[in-house]
């Protein structure tokens, strides 16, 4: 409900107009008129500067970090502490959440009062979002004044990145032969446990087994086997200049009261970064299920870095740290391999993913190939965005160095061009460093 500044103001010149009359004809018609006008005025204004006192409100949820495409649901109360009551409330939710539910007109509110209610928000876009600030709006029963009251947010919704499922990729290569365990001892500790056996002197503390040792009284080590599955790593270009992006009409068309209504999949924006937030959270995802040790990079504004690792708690961090990125760094991909391939451990596989169709990306693969380490290139093609590269003769450079390359483009099912990343495998005559095998 928003205020009737022109009734306001049509009253106040009525009740000029009355003093006026008054004084001309001293008519007691004009001061019944003044007393109208300005009871009016006066208890209006009254009644909107006491409408606020007491109201509170408090916001709720469950769950403070969810991926887009799923329904955000936080529950909305109103409490009303004093005696007075409040003939109308609106609440508005002024988060910065697109497409954010909550806001409500509420009516007839009494004294020491309580309201709930439930709002359900569709995520369409990834980052963080405060869940507020919550504006008030109240007044007098005639709209004429309004008084307003903003509660500021205490909370944050982290949207994670949406990811496609990926049926196959092809396996990195590591060091060893084979990518499983081989079945061969070694001294260093892998997370291959492969047994127990006694202790010899000469053993560290950290492996002894004590649920052997109290079970066969006396003490018991473990033998770990070889790991030959290298470390996957994301290199992911955060470079301003690399990156195009097209404004695109949001789908709102989703009401989330309306339960038998399908939801439908969220659209990637027209924004080459976007993309490869996405690719990048769909390969960690499908690695790390494959309990394989993932890590990630990125030169966003300052250089981030997650370590690799395995499971659950680490897709968790990278999900999160994908859903803070954004493409405002001034270090294009050729620096980034530089400073940080010279860290990574021999044999590890490094996945480039850029929207960058520009030779510099050949340096960087050159690069890693002199490392020792095995690079992979996921190019999102800047083309179909209405952008500008050379991206087809840059993929056949990649295919001439024996770099696997696969290319993303604007429209096209990323599940499936994630899948199948077949240009260099559509080349049998040339060597296949990957050792991938197509399932029959």
């Amino acid at each position: 409900m928003r205020p009737s500044s022109g009734i306001r103001w049509l009253l106040v010149i009525l009740l000029g107009l009355s003093l006026f009359g008054w004084a001309a004809t001293g008519s007691a018609v004009y001061i019944r008129l003044v007393y109208a006008f300005g009871l009016l005025l006066g208890g209006g204004y009254l009644w909107a500067a006491l409408a606020l006192r007491g109201v509170q409100v408090r916001r709720a949820s469950r769950l403070r970090r969810l991926s887009v495409g799923d329904l955000f649901e936080e529950q909305f109360e109103i409490v009303n502490t004093s005696r007075q009551p409040c003939l109308w409330l609106e609440v508005v939710n002024a988060s910065p959440l697109p497409n954010a539910e909550g806001s409500r007109l509420l009516t007839g509110i009494g004294g020491r009062e309580r309201r709930s209610y439930m709002a359900r928000t569709w995520l369409i876009r990834r980052g963080a979002f405060p869940l507020g600030p919550t504006r008030l709006e109240s007044g007098d029963p005639f709209g004429l004044f309004v008084v307003r009251k903003e509660v500021a947010a205490d909370e944050s919704l982290i949207v994670l990145p949406m990811s496609v499922p990926i049926k196959t990729f092809p396996p990195p290569p590591g060091i060893l032969p084979g990518g499983r365990a081989l079945r061969r001892k070694t001294m260093d500790v892998t997370p291959h446990a492969s047994g127990v056996r006694e202790y010899v002197p000469g053993d560290p503390m950290k492996r002894i087994h004590w649920p052997s040792t109290v079970r066969r009284g006396r003490f018991m080590v473990k033998e770990f086997e070889q790991d030959p599955q290298s470390e996957i790593w994301l290199f992911l270009d955060a470079h301003a200049a690399a990156h195009v992006s097209r404004p695109a009409e949001e789908d709102f068309t989703f009401k989330v009261d309306q339960w038998l209504q399908r939801r439908p999949q969220p659209r990637l924006p027209c924004d080459t970064f976007e993309y490869i937030v996405c690719a990048a959270a769909s390969l960690a995802q499908h690695f790390l299920k494959q309990q394989r040790a993932v890590g990630l990079a990125c030169a966003a504004g300052r250089l981030t870095v997650v370590s690799a690792e395995r499971g659950d708690r680490q897709l968790g961090k990278i999900m999160e740290m994908l859903a803070l990125l954004e493409p405002v760094g001034g270090l294009p991909l050729l620096g980034l391999v530089q400073l940080q391939a010279r860290l990574l451990p021999l044999g590890s596989s490094v996945i480039l993913v850029t929207s960058a169709a520009q030779p510099d990306l050949l340096l960087a693969a050159e690069d890693l190939q002199r490392r020792s380490l095995s690079p992979f290139v996921l190019l999102i093609a800047p083309e179909t965005f209405g952008g500008s590269g050379q991206s087809q003769s840059l993929i056949e450079g990649l295919l001439n160095r024996e770099v696997p390359a696969a290319q993303v483009t604007y429209g096209g099912d990323l599940s499936s061009q994630l899948a199948a990343p077949a240009l260099y495998f559509e080349r049998p005559q040339q060597p296949n460093p990957a050792h991938f095998v197509y399932p029959s």
